[in-house]
């Protein structure tokens, strides 16, 4: 007897090492793509909801939450299911004037989130003392030489760990001390208000999270890591652990700012008044620790933006698009990149550019544009012809066409409002 519980014994402990390492040789997709999402615009985005708003809108987490983990699930598993990424997809099954258009909307989404990435190295510089004309064109020389000159293994490692820099929020929330009774509660009461500013926010919260750029990214990462259906269930496990740990970054930066800054009428048009959150974790070193913090959260993004944009472009003309080439062998790949942090920089760089607003009104771009990106993604995956058994199913499927129907609802929303202030009719 005592042999068959030994090798039992052995059989579970083996089963379950195998199952961890095969997590781990896949983690990266979900984790990366999800927190990425926590960049220079959904920190200021989620800074400025907290600030003015206060706990109001914490309810839309948790839809937001739901709708992010659908979607990034949707575009993993058709990159493990057909081996291509999003945008060779829709040329393939759309034809050349759709691809067109899909890529010009994601090309216009995917350049405003650069800007606001590079807008977060400047904000973050100029706390720290250092001119936005330094900051930013160092920061944009070394994003593109850790691609050019870097391994898809090396690049992957450095991304999870500045992934892992998003403690200081949660421990300045407790800190503070805010009303948990009032905050659980307005997580789970839903509240509008019929105004363009506060649609604006609305709509900027959920581009921010669910981006165009993150569901071309997450399938292309996932088949250029080789992700096959067999080791599916692993990278699926993951992208639910990324959604809900990006949302739960989120979620305290919404209550350390409401804590903090609504409680103080305190509206962020700066950085630095951004950096008042984080007073009760770090004193007088608040500034210092937002300025890290924003550094930290503009490189990463800085970093995956312009790559989604690479990889999607080449991929919708059939270019070779791949972080393992070279510039040679991927020319095109490589000159999208460079461009793409470029044209960020750029811009980032205009001496009166108000930079909290233009990172937040890039979240509402992404918003607007992300609707375009989720039609194809879904009528996609529910095409058995290309996914197999691996099409969508009836929950996810009713989730994410809920997900793009209320951001067409937003939109025409965001519309009439503000025609409505430019003809002065008064709104409830």
């Amino acid at each position: 007897m005592r042999p068959i519980v030994v090798r039992l014994q052995d059989f579970i402990q083996n089963s379950i090492v195998a199952r961890i390492l095969l997590f781990l040789s896949v983690m990266g997709p979900g984790i990366i793509s999800a927190n990425a999402d926590n960049d220079a615009g959904g920190i200021t985005t989620y800074s400025v909801v907290g600030a003015r708003y206060g706990y109001s809108l914490l309810w839309m987490l948790v839809l937001i939450t739901i709708s992010l983990a659908v979607t990034q699930e949707m575009g993993a598993r058709m990159g493990a299911a057909t081996g291509k990424g999003l945008a060779a997809l829709i040329r393939e099954n759309f034809g050349v004037r759709w691809t067109a258009f899909g890529m010009i909307a994601t090309l216009l989404a995917n350049l405003a989130t650069s800007v606001a990435e590079f807008a977060g190295i400047a904000a973050a510089g100029e706390l720290l003392g250092v001119p936005r004309w330094v900051s930013v064109p160092i920061a944009a020389f070394l994003v593109w030489l850790l691609v050019v000159r870097g391994s898809f293994a090396n690049v992957e490692r450095v991304f999870l760990i500045l992934s892992a820099v998003y403690l200081a929020y949660p421990i300045s929330a407790i800190l503070v001390g805010p009303p948990w009774p009032q905050v659980l509660h307005q997580t789970v009461t839903p509240s509008f208000q019929l105004s363009a500013a506060y649609i604006l926010v609305f709509i900027a919260t959920v581009g921010t999270t669910i981006t165009p750029w993150g569901q071309f990214f997450i399938q292309s990462y996932v088949v250029d890591k080789g992700i096959n259906p067999g080791e599916y269930p692993a990278t699926r496990v993951e992208v639910m652990i990324g959604a809900v740990i990006t949302d739960l970054v989120s979620f305290f930066i919404i209550v350390a700012t409401g804590s903090t800054l609504f409680v103080h009428g305190i509206q962020i048009t700066s950085a630095s008044e951004a950096a008042l959150a984080l007073e009760p974790l770090a004193g007088p070193l608040a500034r210092e620790l937002f300025a890290i913090g924003l550094a930290n959260a503009s490189l990463l993004g800085a970093s995956i933006v312009p790559l989604a944009t690479a990889y999607t472009i080449c991929e919708a003309f059939g270019w070779e698009a791949s972080v393992n080439r070279s510039w040679r062998e991927a020319p095109a790949f490589h000159s999208l990149y460079a461009f793409s942090i470029a044209f960020g920089a750029f811009i980032a760089l205009i001496p009166e550019l108000d930079l909290v607003s233009a990172m937040v009104l890039s979240q509402d771009v992404n918003g607007i544009l992300l609707v375009v990106v989720l039609i194809f993604a879904i009528r996609l995956a529910n095409n058995r012809r290309i996914m197999g058994r691996f099409a969508n199913g009836r929950l996810g499927n009713s989730i994410a066409w809920t997900t793009a129907a209320g951001l067409i609802l937003l939109s025409i929303l965001l519309v009439g409002t503000s025609a409505a202030v430019l003809m002065g009719i008064p709104l409830g």
